[in-house]
């Protein structure tokens, strides 16, 4: 199935966000991309020639005029699929079909439905599904789950909130993908919020909220897009056992991806939960500030533990990116499918749907 114990990559579409995992790829020990496909060659070529130029895969891999044909290729194992959400369940369905694994991006479908089809057909075909979160791959969150569950570094778990955003110019209001509802109707939300409902879930174990809200606070509407989508969201979650967790993404605020985890006994802040700000290292603070009253003194003491963990940022192993292929090529290469990564995947798809509901 492999060759030279390889996982044996193609890549539907030559979106931005592919040339980040076209790197990561090259730089895993275990991955290779063989073949490109774009709905025009000349876009395929041209994607491959730049990202052979800057990262270089083993071998050139051959460009492909159209996805149907990198899908009938024979010495391909895993396809990675960053297709916009309106058009991607076709595509992983045609691949599941064809014995390919699939690796896509978020958000994972248009509805729980779609992704309950999608897993449907992954299973009767044997193959892995994995959407495209890289943080779930840091060596940062097994730390972190630690400190969260020894009862000490913050006790119980009371009050997460999440912040995801950036500020995009008159162009992405007017062209960008991210602002036409046939694309990605879901907006801000599936492409910012996804990332924010993921981690409030993986902090409450995977546990489903009891009640929520979410409010569409500002739209924006592409000049060929037919309604508006959501530039600008906040969310307000109630887990069982009473803790309760808060997101607020946007296409209108600055770079921002923080997250705040509040228990009984102290916090946790994280400046930069989705992606790792620049450097060999990843980390989170732990505080547990003190109040002192002496008479006529009022004293609030800082008291921050950091935990670091040796970590790229981005590009070079063991950044999370390449992690995350290391783990997908491991799971190709050992024939082990694990169902986790698509369970993991319906939860935050079910929320994300609940909450897009709720807003309209």
């Amino acid at each position: 199935m492999t060759d030279l114990g390889l996982c044996r990559w193609g890549i539907l579409s030559t979106a931005a966000i592919a040339r980040k995992n076209w790197r990561a790829i090259a730089q895993s020990k275990s991955g290779t991309v063989v073949a490109v496909a774009s709905r025009r060659i000349e876009a395929a070529r041209c994607f491959v020639r730049e990202c052979q130029a800057h990262t270089a895969q083993r071998q050139v891999p051959d460009s492909m005029d159209g996805y149907e044909a990198l899908l009938a290729r024979e010495d391909i194992d895993a396809v990675y699929i960053p297709l916009p959400t309106g058009l991607r369940k076709e595509w992983i369905i045609a691949a599941a079909e064809k014995g390919k694994h699939v690796l896509a991006e978020k958000p994972a479908a248009l509805s729980a439905d779609d992704l309950e089809d999608i897993l449907s057909v992954c299973r009767r075909n044997n193959v892995q599904f994995m959407d495209g979160v890289m943080f779930m791959h840091s060596a940062r969150l097994p730390l972190l789950r630690q400190c969260l569950d020894d009862g000490q570094s913050i006790g119980a778990m009371r009050r997460i909130a999440c912040h995801f955003s950036f500020l995009g110019d008159d162009s992405f209001s007017q062209k960008n993908i991210r602002v036409d509802s046939q694309l990605e109707p879901f907006g801000c939300l599936g492409d910012l919020g996804w990332y924010c409902i993921c981690f409030l879930l993986w902090a409450n174990h995977w546990q489903i909220p009891t009640q929520l809200t979410g409010r569409c606070l500002t739209s924006m509407r592409g000049e060929r897009s037919e309604t508006a989508v959501p530039a600008e969201f906040s969310a307000e979650l109630l887990f069982p056992g009473g803790s309760t967790g808060s997101f607020y993404c946007s296409f209108i605020a600055g770079h921002q991806q923080w997250a705040h985890l509040s228990g009984t006994q102290g916090n946790v802040f994280m400046p930069d939960f989705v992606l790792p700000y620049y450097g060999c290292e990843v980390a989170f603070d732990i505080e547990k500030p003190t109040f002192l009253v002496n008479g006529c003194d009022f004293h609030m003491q800082e008291h921050t533990r950091r935990v670091i963990v040796d970590e790229y940022a981005s590009g070079h192993a063991p950044a999370q990116e390449i992690n995350m292929f290391e783990t997908f090529n491991k799971i190709v290469l050992t024939r082990e499918v694990d169902p986790l990564w698509g369970n993991i995947s319906l939860a935050t798809q079910r929320v994300l749907d609940q909450l897009f509901a709720v807003s309209k």
